[in-house]
This record gives structure tokens, sequence and C-alpha cells, in this order.
């Protein structure tokens, strides 16, 4: 329940954000708002899957949660090593820092519970 809590949050952050920054200021930074746009709904369908349940849910939301995980190593990587490609921060920019790093753990988190809990399911 936790997991679903925090990308429920994350959704809102990022799509709210993404949003904004989207309808008012594009041309200023547009990659950096829409790899915010496309992180909130990589983290909508994560929350998706997480609450739908299943085992088809399970098995899409470990991929997107390492697509996630992914993004967020390489645009992290990217903003630190040519910080001129983003005018402004994503979300996932410096590994989540303005996100208290959630974006980096969290997908670690969520994949971890996910593989944990389809061991139970099947020793069950």
């Amino acid at each position: 329940m936790l997991l679903v809590w925090l990308y429920g949050v994350m959704v809102v952050g990022a799509v709210s954000r993404s949003a904004v920054q989207i309808s008012t200021e594009f041309e200023h930074a547009p990659l950096a708002y829409s790899l915010s746009a496309v992180a909130g709904l990589v983290y909508g369908f994560i929350t998706y899957s997480l609450v739908r349940g299943g085992e088809f849910a399970r098995k899409a939301a470990r991929v997107c949660c390492a697509v996630e995980l992914a993004g967020v190593l390489v645009v992290g990587t990217w903003t630190l090593v040519e910080p001129s490609a983003f005018p402004d921060k994503t979300v996932w920019s410096d590994y989540g820092i303005g996100y208290l790093f959630i974006p980096v753990i969290l997908p670690i988190t969520a994949m971890y519970w996910l593989r944990k809990s389809a061991r139970q399911k099947d020793a069950a």
C-alpha cells in the first residue's frame, strides 16, 4: 500500500509540474519538460498496475520500474555530465535530488517488493 501511495504522490508531482511548465514555458526547456511528463506517465502506469494486481499487471509493473530506473540513471547522469542540455530541472535530474532521491529509490524498492511478493505467492 505504501508503494501505491508513493507512486501516486509522484504521479501528482510529475504530471502537475510538467503540465504547468509545458503550458507556460515549453520553449524554454522542451526536453526537460517533456521528460517530466514522460516520468509522470510512467509513474501513472506503475500505480495503475500495482492497484490492479494480478500476474500480468505485476510483470508490467516490473518492466516499467526497470524502465523508470534506467530513465533516472540516464537522465541523472546526463544532467551531471552536460548540464547545458537541461536549462531547467526534470523530475529525474541529478537522480531525483529535487524529490529527495525518491525517483531512484522507488523503482529499486518496487522491483524488490514485486519480486518478493511473487516468490511468496509461488510458495503458497
